[in-house]
């Protein structure tokens, strides 16, 4: 782990000061605008609000590619900050009010999302891209085990307030601890918009000519597509409607899929930190199983007590966390390895763009449907869908899939 260098250690402690204040916030926010509106449909808005500015990502990573990326980074995670502070002063806490203000960081988020994504792979060298992500992924994960836990906790005791102003404080340690990152950047910066267009076609045409990449981005679409409707909409919805637990039960859930995460990760940084790859498909198949658990318990044919049922869901989130992890990881180094550094910021923000512009459309439907018609049968639908991708891919793109990458893929 020494290998990995001081500058990684301070990303990587940063990261986790932002992404606890992330969670306990994001734990809170589904929570409030439930108990205040009861409908799914008012769920999707806020998901999508914070999803679509990332449209702008291209344009975020091409930023990234010509001006300096620990600036960036440092500076949208002050401003934040500060925002967040000025909305705990000014009280805007209105359903409307932290819409807007959701759409406002979203916004700053995809910019210094293009940065962090860039930044990451100059920090450690290339071979110990599984062992950084995998750690980074650690940290990131015991982030988002313990804040939910605390979201939860601070909306049962004050409401929306508190967890906001953790966030915003938040997004201050984080800064601090990211100006202590020794980075040099040397580019061109640029000088008119036809420089912009430019650098975007450039991206465009390494990624369409890169048939390896192309594969690679397609699955984690196809997957994003289902699998981000059903954390972000549809277990919150089963949670707090369904099942009827309570807020600190809310965020001990989302806790428990974090621990799970955990475990997957540590396996992969100890002992499969070289050939995490050829797990996917097996992860997938234990995420299909439990997934069927999942449906079973919140259908009409369980009859389990609250606290039975809360039981059941801990251990599910823990083993889809734990699966999870064996995707995300090997699939991030994939990526990775497969960009030159002088392209990676606009190649990596378009190609999060198009994973992610297929999601907005479940979300947009999930919501309105949960309204309509039950949860069980929606996680039933979305089962049998990911089957289908799941199937579809081992058959046609096993190989790119499961095999270790190459240098040369980023020639591919």
């Amino acid at each position: 782990m020494a290998t990995l260098g001081k500058n990684f250690w301070l990303f990587v402690t940063g990261r986790f000061v932002s992404q606890f204040g992330w969670a306990v916030q994001d734990v809170a926010i589904p929570l409030y605008v439930l108990d205040k509106t009861h409908s799914g449909g008012m769920m999707s808005i806020f998901v999508l609000a914070e999803m679509l500015p990332f449209a702008l990502l291209p344009f975020a990573g091409v930023l990234s590619d010509r001006y300096n990326r620990k600036h960036m980074m440092v500076g949208f995670d002050l401003i934040r900050g500060a925002i967040l502070l000025a909305v705990i002063a000014f009280n805007f806490l209105a359903i409307d009010q932290l819409l807007l203000i959701t759409i406002i960081l979203s916004f700053m988020g995809a910019f210094f999302g293009a940065a962090t994504n860039a930044l990451f792979p100059e920090l450690v060298p290339e071979n110990e891209l599984e062992r950084a992500n995998s750690v980074s992924s650690t940290f990131n994960i015991i982030a988002m085990l313990v804040g939910p836990a605390m979201g939860g906790l601070l909306y049962g005791l004050g409401g929306i307030m508190l967890p906001v102003l953790v966030n915003g404080l938040s997004f201050f340690g984080s800064g601090l601890f990211e100006l202590l990152i020794r980075y040099e950047w040397k580019t061109k910066k640029i000088s008119n918009a036809k420089e912009i267009a430019n650098d975007l076609k450039e991206g465009l045409r390494f990624l369409r000519k890169s048939r390896y990449l192309l594969v690679l981005m397609t699955f984690a679409l196809s997957l994003n597509a289902l699998g981000q409707p059903l954390g972000a909409i549809l277990l919150p919805y089963v949670i707090r409607e369904v099942l009827k637990f309570s807020s600190i039960q809310f965020g001990l859930v989302e806790s428990t899929f974090m621990a799970g995460a955990i475990v997957g990760n540590m396996i992969i940084a100890l002992k499969l930190v070289k050939k995490p790859a050829k797990y996917i498909f097996h992860s997938l198949v234990v995420n299909g199983i439990i997934l069927l658990v999942f449906i079973w318990l919140i259908s009409p044919i369980s009859s389990l007590s609250i606290t039975m049922a809360f039981l059941t869901l801990v251990i599910i989130s823990v083993i889809l966390g734990s699966a999870e992890a064996f995707m995300n990881v090997p699939l991030e180094a994939k990526i990775q390895r497969a960009v030159p550094n002088e392209l990676r910021g606009r190649v990596l923000s378009i190609f999060i763009v198009m994973v992610n512009s297929f999601t907005p459309i479940g979300i947009l439907f999930i919501g309105p449907l949960l309204d309509l018609y039950p949860a069980w049968l929606i996680a039933t639908g979305m089962w049998f869908s990911m089957g289908i991708v799941v199937l579809y891919f081992w058959l046609r793109h096993r190989k790119e899939l499961t095999e270790e990458s190459p240098q040369s893929a980023r020639n591919a």
